[in-house]
């Protein structure tokens, strides 16, 4: 039954594609598929990480959506947490097929434009197995791990040369493929000194041949077709730390020093302004949710609105920034619309007399959800005297039936009802964070994790 589904989508993808292509100003574009065991209840159709279309699963947990126009190009769509790219020529119809809980290792593309996105996926897991399973190699000496990366990546390079061939794609799709090659190759290579030195406790920079980063000229470093592209932006983190342990080593100071050094590191390797504002972007949001020092912030803050000059996105950091000082320890939460499933306004400020850890969670991560309620449920055991407040972060009509569902009565379940100030004011930008009260309903630590394997140590 499940085949001759697919058998008759692909047969209307077919036939679509084929009444699309008459038309040579004609953009039209179809994108669908069936996703089994979703995290939650849509798909989020993107391009430059921004929301396009938001496209619901139905109730065999299918979508499906005709765009009259669509611009070729690199797409990303998420079933969230998880996403992956799509790649789109000119009247292309793309269908997939995939199960949420192995989402990349399930994934398959398959319509009008699937050879050159299943490549794409290939080479990805590839690429993902090398990193999962070849830790190792950072050990080796100069000499061992060159043989071996260079060894893989001749292997990657004949894979894509024979795809190239055989399946004849443009040279704007060509880009991204050359470019996931490249990077994951360039990125080992970053790497390779300070990881061998962490395994190894070997610093071998000095050693290094004076050429050995004679790569970083052939790395499009400016194009901004780049800036949303998950490679480029491993290989970007990669080489800028990099620079920076070189240059760390010669100055002295407090640990946010090397988070300063990586912005200046940035605004000397980017001339194109847009690509620089991204990166730079990206190291302040980083930097931001892991070093909660109030004076090493405001240095940090101060040094990046020198170099960004996107106003907007310049906002959104000096926001997060912001609010990070109002979650020092010490401090009371920030006010935010808060409800119990009766409907029943919360004032968690008002309502502390012991311990409190704070976290949240959502039916867009059906596994984390079960996951973080039961490490809950054994942590009551261990400290009874410490209470805990489970913050959703659903719309109403999904947070009571899962409530139902799951049966959390030991839990206190509560919903943020305005989920952008919670967003804005407690700086939740990953469903993990957690927070811990002191028993006055102070800050005790607002930037924690409660699947941590130590995280008990930071109760009474």
């Amino acid at each position: 039954m499940a085949l001759l589904r697919k058998k008759l989508l692909l047969l209307i993808v077919f036939l679509l594609s084929l009444a699309s292509c008459g038309n040579s100003d004609n953009y039209e574009a179809y994108f669908g598929g069936e996703v089994s065991s979703p995290q939650c209840r849509y798909i989020l159709f993107c391009r430059d990480n921004k929301v396009i279309d938001t496209l619901p699963l139905d109730e065999k947990n299918r979508f499906f959506v005709k765009f009259d126009s669509l611009t070729p190009g690199l797409y990303s769509f998420k079933n969230e947490p998880d996403f992956q790219y799509v790649y789109f020529d000119k009247n292309d119809s793309i269908m997939v097929n995939l199960n949420a809980k192995h989402f990349d290792e399930s994934l398959v593309f398959s319509g009008r434009g699937n050879e050159k996105n299943n490549f794409m996926m290939e080479l990805f897991l590839m690429n993902e197995k090398d990193r999962t399973k070849s830790a190792f190699i950072y050990d080796y000496n100069l000499n061992d791990f060159m043989h071996t990366i260079d060894s893989i990546n001749n292997e990657r390079i004949s894979y894509y040369n024979t795809e190239k061939q055989r399946i004849g794609w443009n040279e704007d799709f060509d880009f991204y493929a050359k470019s996931r090659v490249d990077l994951n190759y360039y990125t080992k290579r970053e790497y390779y000194p300070y990881i061998h030195k962490r395994h190894t406790d070997e610093d071998i920079r000095d050693r290094m041949p004076d050429d050995f980063y004679n790569f970083r000229k052939d790395v499009a470093l400016n194009d901004p077709r780049l800036t949303n592209y998950s490679p480029f932006m491993r290989y970007v983190t990669a080489m800028i730390n990099n620079i920076a342990q070189d240059k760390y080593n010669q100055v002295t100071g407090n640990d946010s020093e090397i988070n300063i050094i990586k912005l200046n590191v940035a605004d000397s390797v980017f001339t194109n302004q847009s690509v620089k504002n991204q990166v730079l972007n990206t190291l302040a949001f980083n930097y931001l949710l892991e070093d909660q020092n109030m004076i090493n912030n405001q240095a940090f803050i101060q040094r990046y609105d020198e170099l960004c000059t996107d106003d907007s996105d310049s906002n959104e950091i000096m926001r997060i920034g912001r609010a990070v000082r109002q979650l020092k320890a010490g401090n009371k939460l920030p006010e935010i619309a808060l409800v119990d499933s009766y409907d029943n306004h919360v004032d968690i400020n008002n309502n502390i007399d012991k311990e409190t850890v704070i976290f949240f969670w959502s039916s867009c991560s059906n596994n984390r959800t079960k996951l973080v309620h039961n490490k809950v449920n054994a942590l009551q055991q261990q400290h009874p005297n410490v209470n805990f407040i489970a913050v959703n972060i659903d719309e109403d009509a999904e947070w009571k039936k899962l409530i139902k569902q799951y049966d959390f009565k030991s839990i206190c379940q509560l919903r943020a009802s305005d989920f952008r100030a919670l967003k804005d004011k407690w700086v939740l930008t990953k469903i993990n964070r957690t927070i811990i009260l002191n028993p006055d309903g102070t800050i005790k630590n607002a930037f924690t994790n409660l699947m941590d394997s130590n995280f008990s140590q930071n109760l009474q």
